[in-house]
């Protein structure tokens, strides 16, 4: 059901001016069809991942462009938290989370990812304790009173366009209600903190960073990073070669696997004042 939800979260981005892909007609209900389907607007520029890996993508202009994006999608203020609730949208029209307390969200299924990630040996007992105490020191940051929206799932590859210029913003499926720094992380989980100093210094041109921000960050790093790691694990992502979207060129599953690895390590260390962006490789 939740295309319809993303029919609709595009308009409202679109609307203020943000490129995403025009969605022409979108029905999930299954009462004419017996299947969901959506028609969308064909966007005939590369993803930036692509361009990224061919060596022909100008990282720091692109990173300053998506952070204004990022400030002005903010502007749109759903109501509640979490994933958008489809039958209030259906009924109102009104885009409205499915969790009253944004602490709701964040910690939702945290537990069950942690345990998923020992038992298969990513990370050690020592390390899950260190992670769960950091989180629990910084806890105060999740009371949030409203929320912005959220892509959710912002990497270049749903990001499409030339070398130095967006096109579209692609893949609004997993959008929700949350942090403002929570797309900001998201963007943490794979580049440098060169590119994170590029994407900020974009952002900071349309909007004010928000209060306590880089502890903010280094919070919602750690858990987009803890999630992408019980993803990757799963899924067999480590033993994967150049060829995968997510593996840089020259490089391989087993690279990833540490990366993924370190970048936890290094949020936690972040999230407990060890750590600055800039630090990030």
């Amino acid at each position: 059901d939740y295309m319809e939800v993303e029919a609709a979260v595009m308009d409202c981005v679109r609307a203020i001016g943000i490129p995403t892909p025009v969605i022409y007609q979108v029905d999930s209900s299954r009462r004419s069809y017996p299947f969901a389907y959506q028609i969308m607007e064909c966007v005939r520029y590369s993803d930036l991942n692509h361009l990224q890996k061919e060596g022909n993508l100008q990282l720091g202009s692109v990173m300053h462009a998506l952070g204004q994006y990022v400030a002005r999608w903010q502007q749109i203020t759903p109501l509640n938290y979490g994933p958008f609730d489809i039958e209030e949208l259906r009924r109102s029209g009104r885009l409205c989370g499915l969790h009253t307390a944004y602490r709701d969200y964040y910690w939702l299924n945290l537990e069950r990812h942690l345990t998923y990630l020992a038992k298969n040996g990513f990370l050690s007992a020592n390390q899950i304790g260190e992670i769960v105490m950091a989180i629990n020191a910084n806890d105060r940051l999740l009371d949030l009173d409203s929320g912005c929206l959220v892509h959710k799932d912002l990497a270049l590859w749903n990001v499409l366009g030339d070398s130095d210029r967006i096109r579209s913003v692609i893949d609004w499926d997993d959008s929700i209600c949350g942090d403002p720094t929570d797309d900001l992380s998201l963007l943490g989980c794979f580049h440098s903190g060169t590119a994170i100093e590029a994407l900020l210094s974009g952002y900071g041109e349309i909007r004010a960073l928000p209060a306590d921000f880089e502890q903010r960050f280094w919070l919602h790093l750690l858990r987009n990073m803890i999630f992408k790691a019980v993803i990757r694990v799963g899924a067999g992502y480590f033993t994967r070669n150049e060829d995968f979207f997510l593996i840089s060129s020259r490089s391989d599953g087993a690279s990833l696997h540490r990366f993924t690895l370190e970048r936890i390590l290094a949020a936690c260390a972040g999230l407990n004042g060890k750590m600055e962006i800039y630090e990030l490789e």
